[in-house]
């Protein structure tokens, strides 16, 4: 392939790398996957495989497997690199390094060296999720993977409770019922929720409704494949309290039928038809 940059200076060089689709990845991160002195990757068959569709060539630099089972021992050899004029590039196994992966201590040594840190931005399945979810964006907080065990979980999930902004999870395809179970019992099952599965692939599905609604629908259900993205809606109280959608329902109901004051109270309100309809009908 052509090189855009001949010559990459002395330092890191984090670069994203597709979440599913080969396609998805930019210029300049191929850039500088064909000419950074060194490799270091979280899977480095993975990134092989990249390079190859890509027509990346080796040519006989090093590729250095780097991730949380040999990091404390690769660290030094990739710092010595770089602090030897070097250009290490380090890929993940999938996005954006140092979201949800090993990269983020080969970053801070590295800054606290006082050695250059550059990103090359690209494909991450927080943002696509968080992108197609239909939830607000002006605020968000990504929370990674939740703990496994439950009581740890639900504790996990207490500090994000009340946090006025949407929340991002990452989740095993296995936990996931059991995960949107534990949400609905910590953040109530009226909260707005999409479920993000194999985001740019050829499998790729969204599921979007409350928090009870999708808990019902993968707990009965087999665990589903692929990667999942959780995106769950700020709490309700910060578009509404009760007491706002009672009144704007009632008022609602005065002139208008269930099905149409439930509507018209949703779109107001950013909130689920669903949600309203059923509290419509309560106060009729």
């Amino acid at each position: 392939m052509s090189k855009l940059t001949p010559t990459l200076s002395a330092g890191l060089y984090l670069v994203s790398t597709p979440i599913g689709t080969a396609s998805d990845i930019t210029l300049r991160a191929l850039d500088i996957l064909a000419n950074a002195d060194v490799l270091a990757a979280e899977d480095t068959r993975n990134t092989r495989k990249l390079m190859d569709i890509h027509g990346v060539k080796l040519n006989g630099r090093p590729l250095m497997p780097y991730h949380d089972h040999n990091g404390p021992a690769q660290r030094p050899r990739i710092l010595a690199a770089i602090k030897a004029g070097k250009s290490v590039a380090y890929v993940s196994d999938a996005g954006t390094p140092l979201i949800a992966d090993p990269g983020y201590r080969l970053a801070a040594d590295t800054i606290s060296e006082g050695l250059p840190v550059t990103s090359a931005p690209g494909a991450s399945a927080l943002l696509a999720a968080l992108a197609i979810a239909g939830l607000p964006t002006d605020r968000f907080l990504f929370a990674g993977f939740p703990p496994v065990k439950s009581v740890a979980k639900a504790k996990f999930l207490t500090e994000f409770a009340n946090v006025p902004a949407t929340l991002v999870f990452y989740e095993s395809p296995r936990r996931l019922a059991d995960c949107l179970k534990a949400m609905e019992a910590t953040f109530g099952g009226g909260r707005r929720v999409a479920v993000c599965r194999e985001l740019t692939k050829k499998f790729e599905e969204v599921r979007r409704g409350t928090l009870a609604e999708l808990a019902a629908q993968y707990g009965n259900e087999p665990a589903p494949k692929g990667e999942v993205v959780i995106v769950v809606g700020p709490p309700l109280s910060e578009a509404a309290s009760v007491q706002d959608i009672d009144t704007a329902l009632l008022s609602a109901l005065k002139t208008q039928s269930v099905k149409d004051a439930a509507k018209e109270v949703a779109e107001a309100l950013d909130l689920p038809r669903k949600q309203l309809y059923a509290r419509a009908l309560e106060l009729k």
